[in-house]
């Protein structure tokens, strides 16, 4: 079974870049046809998707996001990152990977809380 854990800084300062990395276990993020998304939920409001890997490295992302954010993978850990820069307190909320699974569903990380304050 396809597991994922985010792993994040807890709290960033303002205007600096927030970076969490997704660790996949129980099977390969290159493997055909998946793909590996970023979700976040602010307090008090709906799920986003920021953005996507998929399984030939081919990045997505939010148009409202575009300018901010990027997402890599470093397949040698089974690993994928999301970075996202000149982050304010907006950027608040908990952040999920989740991957699409064809066959086996969309399997979602714990998330992991972010706070951006000074």
């Amino acid at each position: 079974q396809v597991q994922l854990q985010e792993s994040g800084p807890g709290l960033v300062r303002p205007s600096q870049t927030l970076s969490v990395v997704c660790t996949v276990s129980g099977g390969s993020i290159t493997t055909n046809d998946y793909s590996w998304r970023w979700i976040r939920q602010p307090p008090g409001k709906g799920l986003e998707w920021m953005g996507a890997i998929d399984y030939r490295g081919w990045t997505y992302r939010s148009p409202s996001l575009k300018s901010r954010i990027s997402i890599s993978w470093d397949t040698a850990k089974n690993q994928f990152t999301m970075r996202l820069n000149s982050v304010t307190p907006e950027d608040t909320a908990v952040y999920y990977c989740a991957g699409d699974l064809p066959g086996f569903g969309i399997q979602w990380g714990q998330g992991t809380q972010v706070t951006v304050s000074s």
